[in-house]
């Protein structure tokens, strides 16, 4: 099922698990807050494994102690290395991987670069260009 933006509580409520993957741009930074874990259902589960910047640290401790949500799985951080002494190590209800969600592998990476460079010789348009105006 597809939803629209102005669907998003409805995309919201009844799901059991909710995976980011997101691009960080104006409209989606801090888009993991109160507001949101508070549209989804009691018990729900967050994995974000797109961006720190996503994520509002104190509103996900907030609705994991008041038990809304069950537990939550980050692969990324507002501030990476996470700092030792950071709550999230320590929290019950937290699973923390170190920013290895997804890894480019030497194989896969020169495929890629080999036909953006015969693209570039060619002056054709290079695939999977960043648009930056954009922010993915």
């Amino acid at each position: 099922k597809c939803y629209s933006g102005d669907q998003f509580s409805a995309f919201l409520s009844p799901i059991d698990i909710l995976i980011n993957l997101l691009p960080v741009t104006p409209q989606t930074e801090s888009i993991l807050d109160e507001n949101l874990f508070n549209q989804m259902k009691q018990g729900a589960y967050l994995i974000n494994v797109a961006r720190g910047n996503h994520l509002v640290e104190e509103d996900l401790i907030t609705v994991l102690d008041s038990g809304h949500l069950s537990g939550a799985l980050l692969d990324v951080f507002r501030e990476e290395p996470l700092p030792e002494d950071h709550s999230f190590w320590k929290h019950p209800k937290i699973k923390i991987t170190p920013h290895v969600a997804s890894v480019t592998t030497p194989d896969s990476a020169l495929g890629l670069l080999q036909k953006n460079i015969a693209h570039l010789t060619k002056g054709e348009e290079l695939l999977h260009q960043v648009d930056r105006v954009a922010g993915y």
